[in-house]
């Protein structure tokens, strides 16, 4: 164990909103060892529900707005955010995803922080264009190691010539305590079906929604949940109002407590065309449900299909209205892979294993980089 005073340790976000990058990164700042890391974070936007979990958790918030890189005011940021990082002696910079990489890891380089840690949560998406995927490329060289938060994320990094000797795999966690099933009523037909995903178009709703007009033809009491907002929600829910599917499908929108809709569901079901590794998934698991989902970037390693869930291909409404269908008429099988999934979950993907993790990556990347600096670290804490 590291002796002395702790480590500053500087996190660098977009925002606080409510995403899954955020809820994973503000699980991490809150629950890392006080007794090693002194915890600061920086912002580029002072909002989102996630503010107040943070603020009363960490030693300081910084906020340096920015409004684009082709601004010249966005380069003054990333210079006062240097010397913040100066001014806090911050010996690491984890910068959290795509805008905190590009503008973060080389600031934290200029301020000569001794350790900086970039992310990769997420595939190639829609809404990142080439010239920022490019950029983040040229941000990682000056990052000391670059955390994918799955296989899938790794072999991107990999794809994008990253070398393998900076990238280092932890998977994502989740709060097994907050996600605990309940008993459900066995009387109770297991037709609620629940989707938490944002709503865009890599979520695949439009094949969902497709696969659920089958289930609704065979299971007209069966119910749909679409929890999160996004650019496609009008156009879905005037889509459903077409179908005359009102009473049957709902938009909940952004939840403050999905734990409860999901010990209020019974299957859950994402039909993502591209994924790293949905905290959603985990949650549901965690809760005990069975999953469908497509076979697409880290699912397969979070869902062992015919074990504690089933995957079809994407773009497939007829085989995930069929997987759903199959849940349905099972309900032996579908309470055996909802148990198999809490199982797993609480075996492999805690909050504890995932700070356990990140905490003995930056431990010994400072052992690795810091060298000839942990004297003045230690003559400082004397």
């Amino acid at each position: 164990m590291h002796r002395g005073r702790p480590y500053p340790i500087a996190f660098l976000l977009t925002s606080f909103d409510v995403g899954g990058t955020e809820r994973q990164m503000v699980e991490l700042m809150r629950r890392l060892d006080r007794d090693q890391f002194e915890v600061h974070v920086a912002c580029f936007h002072r909002r989102g529900g996630l503010q107040d979990a943070v603020s009363g958790a960490v030693a300081s918030v910084a906020h340096f707005p920015i409004h684009g890189f082709s601004r010249p005011a966005t380069w003054r940021q990333a210079l006062a955010f240097a010397r913040w990082c100066q001014r806090i002696g911050a010996r690491v910079v984890h910068t959290c995803e795509l805008y905190s990489n590009i503008f973060g890891l080389p600031a934290a380089a200029l301020a000569g922080v001794d350790v900086r840690i970039g992310n990769r949560r997420e595939l190639v998406t829609p809404d990142k264009t080439q010239g920022q995927l490019a950029c983040q490329r040229v941000a990682y060289r000056a990052a000391h190691a670059v955390v994918a938060n799955s296989s899938a994320a790794a072999a991107q990094l990999a794809r994008e010539h990253v070398p393998a000797s900076k990238v280092r795999t932890i998977p994502n966690g989740v709060d097994c305590a907050a996600f605990a099933p309940v008993p459900r009523d066995p009387s109770r037909p297991r037709r609620r079906f629940v989707s938490v995903a944002n709503l865009r178009q890599e979520k695949g709703h439009d094949t969902l929604l497709a696969a659920a007009v089958v289930v609704l033809r065979a299971h007209p009491d069966a119910e749909f949940l679409f929890v999160g907002n996004g650019a496609l929600r009008e156009p879905l829910r005037q889509q459903v109002r077409e179908l005359g599917l009102e009473n049957q499908i709902h938009f909940l929108g952004e939840c403050a407590d999905v734990a409860a809709v999901l010990s209020a569901s019974d299957v859950f079901v994402l039909a993502s065309r591209t994924e790293a590794s949905p905290n959603s998934v985990l949650e549901a698991m965690a809760a005990g449900l069975p999953i469908v989902a497509t076979r697409v970037g880290g699912i397969p390693e979070l869902v062992e299909s015919g074990a504690t869930g089933l995957l079809v291909e994407p773009d497939r409404p007829e085989a995930l209205a069929s997987a759903l269908l199959q849940l349905v008429d099972n309900p032996r099988m579908s309470d055996d892979f909802g148990r198999a999934a809490r199982a797993a979950v609480t075996e492999r993907f805690s909050f504890e294993r995932m700070v356990a993790a990140f905490e003995h990556l930056y431990l010994t990347e400072l052992a690795r980089h810091a060298v000839g600096a942990e004297a003045g670290h230690e003559l400082a804490a004397s």
